[in-house]
């Protein structure tokens, strides 16, 4: 089973039906005790840094979310989901996040229209669960104003190119996460969605082991 945590900031619906369609058991977590019983969990996210981590905070999921990244079971985060992994965010001010990931969320350059919105294609720098079977250079779809800035290089698995470079995909351990929306990214967005499924299923707390 994969939990998805529905905490009012994200595109849980689309991310639902996309497991479903991937023949994955999944279900929509509306309390944080649901996330005790699941193997995998997902934390999507569309909206402002800041009210995301509000909103978990005031719905109670901080720790079973803590929680669960210590059991070493797959955890997912998409856009704002994956944003709010990192230490702290610049939006609308300083806030700090979950600090599952060590690093920063900072705006785009004054220079570049945000947000950036659209197919980009992704450069894989170096192996993750989460890209198996996928080429180099596949497209995915965007829609964000910041971008991660990790302060570990070696949490950076996966870049984009907007006026530079930023972290599209990151992770290390058992916490992964896109700065893209694979659910709506079509067929390698649905591969990305598999490999999480697969890697859940599988029961391997951490790639590889």
């Amino acid at each position: 089973m994969i939990g998805i945590v529905d905490y009012d900031r994200g595109n849980l619906h689309s991310v639902h039906k996309a497991l479903r369609r991937l023949g994955y058991e999944a279900r929509i977590l509306r309390e944080p005790a649901e996330a005790a019983a699941v193997r995998g969990l997902i934390l999507p996210g569309v909206g402002a840094f800041a009210d995301a981590m509000s909103a978990l905070t005031g719905r109670g999921w901080i720790e079973p979310l803590h929680d669960f990244v210590r059991s070493g079971r797959p955890f997912f985060g998409i856009c704002l989901g994956m944003q709010v992994l990192f230490d702290a965010g610049e939006e609308h001010g300083e806030h700090a996040g979950l600090g599952l990931l060590p690093g920063r969320v900072v705006r785009f350059a004054a220079d570049l229209k945000a947000p950036h919105m659209g197919w980009n294609n992704l450069r894989i720098v170096r192996e993750n669960p989460l890209c198996a079977g996928i080429p180099q250079d596949s497209f995915f779809y965007f829609v964000h104003s910041f971008y991660a800035a990790p302060s570990d290089e070696d949490c950076c698995a996966g870049v984009c190119d907007y006026g530079a470079e930023f972290a599209a995909l990151v992770g290390r351990d058992n916490v992964w996460g896109t700065q893209f929306h694979p659910e709506k990214s079509s067929h390698w967005g649905l591969r990305v969605l598999d490999n999480f499924g697969k890697w859940v299923e599988s029961g391997a707390a951490v790639p590889g082991h």
